[in-house]
């Protein structure tokens, strides 16, 4: 008995130091990271003519223009001067770089602008 307890007690012994550390959370690869950035960025920006974007890809292309699709694993470029379309996959792109305002965006601006009226209208009907 005394023989099988030390035994199974240096069998877990020896497991223990010759266990390997793994993360509990590994990172993804560095590639998929860059893809995952480009979606979200291509997703935000929405699409349509008003989704301005320039896209620098891995091969150093740059590409120039608006969205008209984005889906699950690529999007839709295009170029605003010539019409040509390019499918663009997710894991190509190096660099996005889009301007398009939001709905909230644009209702502060009106805002600001009625407001701007408005003092303008104050002011000068002061002075009369």
């Amino acid at each position: 008995m005394k023989k099988t307890i030390a035994s199974v007690l240096a069998a877990l012994v020896i497991n223990l130091l010759c266990m390997t550390s793994a993360p509990a959370n590994p990172k993804p690869d560095k590639e998929v990271q860059l893809a995952a950035k480009a979606k979200a960025a291509i997703v935000k920006l929405g699409v349509g003519p008003a989704a301005h974007i320039e896209v620098k890809l891995r091969d150093g292309t740059r590409l120039k223009g608006y969205v008209t699709e984005a889906g699950d694993d690529r999007f839709v470029v295009v170029d605003e001067r010539s019409g040509a379309s390019r499918d663009v996959l997710y894991p190509q792109v190096k660099q996005v770089k889009g301007n398009n305002l939001s709905t909230g965006a644009w209702v502060a601006i009106g805002f600001g602008i009625i407001i701007g009226v408005a003092i303008l209208v104050a002011v000068a009907l002061r002075g009369s």
